[in-house]
């Protein structure tokens, strides 16, 4: 239970420095289009901060399953509502280059700046838990901070996972742009919290590019080349997927027109940069 007291405070802090960042850096660079950049980096930053200590709950604090999706329900919903337009996942960036929302110029810097926010992430974290706030983080500096690879199946079977993943994900997004904010921010996270516990054991369900970045990759047990077709490749595909199913496909058989293009979700919220 400390070690579990010890760990939401640490997340409710980083929440709390990226929230107070974001708003200092919006009010310094209001009157520029690079604000949206520094948001992007702050915010994936948190979101893989955060999910690094939930995983160090999981793996090594081995908490209850039932604490440990409830953790990732409720964290889910603070990112939906604080990241104040950033997307936070390259295969989302890519979707809103397929919209025509965003520039090619702007979803690449967008994709740099998740990467750079993963990197700092993983940085950061281990000087972190090397203060020793728990024994949950002095059990895990005394191994050195080393993770085994959270992938438990064959790659092309891990690959499928995170592309189910994202395309449950991408297909949720899709169908619930014209609900109210609020809601939609808990429907998603319900939807992601259902994957978790699906696919979980299995690749541990990252269905981001970046995030899997900052948490996976450092793993021992697979190359670089073999992660990057499981959280690489596969989620790209389950998103590209969702949208030729439902942009193209489903409306060509039923004759209707296609799904709206200007989705409105905290997660992808988009403001037009040249």
């Amino acid at each position: 239970m400390a070690d579990l007291t010890v760990s939401l405070s640490l997340l409710a802090l980083f929440v709390l420095i990226c929230e107070a960042t974001r708003k200092t850096a919006g009010k310094l660079l209001a009157k520029t289009d690079y604000d949206i950049y520094v948001v992007e980096t702050i915010s994936t930053f948190q979101l893989c901060a955060c999910t690094h200590e939930l995983k160090l709950l999981g793996e090594v604090g081995r908490i209850e399953p039932q604490i440990g999706l409830t953790l990732t329900y409720l964290i889910s919903v603070v990112h939906a509502l604080t990241f104040h337009g950033a997307i936070g996942n390259p295969s989302s960036a890519l979707e809103h280059f397929y919209r025509r929302n965003l520039t090619g110029k702007c979803v690449l810097a967008r994709i740099a700046c998740q990467f750079l926010g993963a990197v700092l992430a993983r940085m950061v974290v281990p000087y972190v838990w090397a203060l020793g706030l728990s024994d949950l983080h002095l059990r895990h500096k005394l191994f050195g901070f080393k993770c085994i690879s959270p992938i438990n199946a064959t790659l092309p079977k891990a690959a499928a996972v995170e592309l189910a993943c994202a395309f449950a994900v991408q297909t949720a997004v899709t169908h619930i742009y014209n609900m109210d904010e609020k809601y939609r921010a808990h429907v998603i996270a319900a939807v992601i919290t259902v994957l978790v516990y699906a696919g979980g054991s299995i690749t541990g369900a990252v269905f981001n590019p970046a995030l899997a970045y900052s948490t996976q990759f450092p793993c021992s047990g697979h190359t670089f080349a073999e992660y990057s077709f499981v959280y690489w490749f596969g989620p790209v595909l389950g998103v590209a997927s969702s949208l030729l199913l439902f942009d193209k496909i489903i409306p060509i058989l039923s004759g209707k027109s296609a799904y709206q293009n200007d989705l409105d979700f905290p997660f992808f919220e988009t403001k037009k940069l040249k």
